[in-house]
């Protein structure tokens, strides 16, 4: 798939996580928004897996550890096919199927459970040495959040997946500098996530979080790499691409004002316009 295509599936992502967001009327828009682009590069592009595969032990698999990330999650399982336009709108809602953090019991295409923050890494961790010691040629992703990383857990799968060598780990950092009380580096200074994650043991790397070429290379030279656990920090900005949420100062969750609301329907409208003739398709 060519970055072009891949800048498209980014557009579509954002537009739909924006869709049901505005159906809800509230929610994580912020860390939604943050990991959009890699969530197209990875579905887009490298996670070996569709509604047909879903069952097959030898597809590769996905984590979201940051569970508030899920709807961005569930608009990406949309476009892929996991489930209905319809179903998609009914977000976080009484007899949903998508709660506000996934639930591999309810939602399709959804691997494991996510909302205890410092947890996913663990699982997934678990996941990838298991499929290592059956002897599968699969890949784990694992997308943590910059704040989660406060827990002490996080850094013992490191070391596990490190001490392990488990090539077929692949986790990406959203680094969006914002938790739920305020700016990461003032809750728990987390220093440099590249030199931490290193000495952890991974072959690491830092890109641009915004950009889903850069994504993508970083994730095919991360196949390439073996022998080590492989780390890719995303350099992001919560409420990525619409320019009202990355400088709204409380953006983790939010009840849009009218203010927010007129930047989020005028950001609708442009990703509608600019997918114009794809979404006809």
């Amino acid at each position: 798939m060519l970055a072009t295509q891949l800048e498209t599936a980014a557009k579509q992502i954002r537009l739909y996580t924006l869709k049901e967001l505005k159906a809800l009327g509230f929610g994580h828009f912020g860390g939604s928004l943050s990991i959009v682009e890699a969530l197209a590069a990875i579905y887009g592009k490298h996670l070996n897996v569709d509604t047909d595969t879903a069952n097959d032990p030898n597809r590769d698999y996905f984590v979201l550890s940051k569970g508030h990330g899920g709807p961005a999650l569930y608009a990406t399982l949309f476009l892929k096919g996991f489930f209905s336009e319809e179903v998609l709108y009914t977000l976080n809602q009484n007899g949903t199927t998508l709660p506000s953090h996934p639930d591999r019991n309810l939602t399709p295409g959804v691997d494991m459970t996510c909302g205890s923050l410092g947890q996913g890494i663990s699982a997934a961790t678990g996941i990838a040495y298991g499929n290592k010691l059956a002897g599968q040629d699969n890949y784990t992703f694992c997308i943590v959040g910059d704040g989660e990383l406060n827990e002490g857990q996080c850094w013992e799968a490191f070391q596990f997946a490190s001490h392990h060598k488990l090539e077929n780990l692949i986790v990406l950092l959203d680094d969006n500098k914002k938790q739920l009380d305020g700016p990461t580096k003032d809750i728990i200074d987390p220093l440099d996530f590249v030199a931490k994650l290193t000495a952890f043991g991974f072959e690491t790397v830092e890109v641009d979080g915004s950009s889903v070429d850069a994504i993508d290379k970083a994730i095919a030279q991360a196949k390439e790499n073996k022998g080590k656990p492989q780390a890719i920090v995303l350099d992001t900005i919560k409420g990525q691409g619409v320019k009202h949420l990355e400088e709204k100062a409380d953006n983790h969750h939010v009840r849009p004002n009218e203010e927010d609301w007129k930047a989020i329907n005028e950001a609708i409208e442009t990703l509608e316009e600019q997918l114009e003739g794809v979404l006809a398709k």
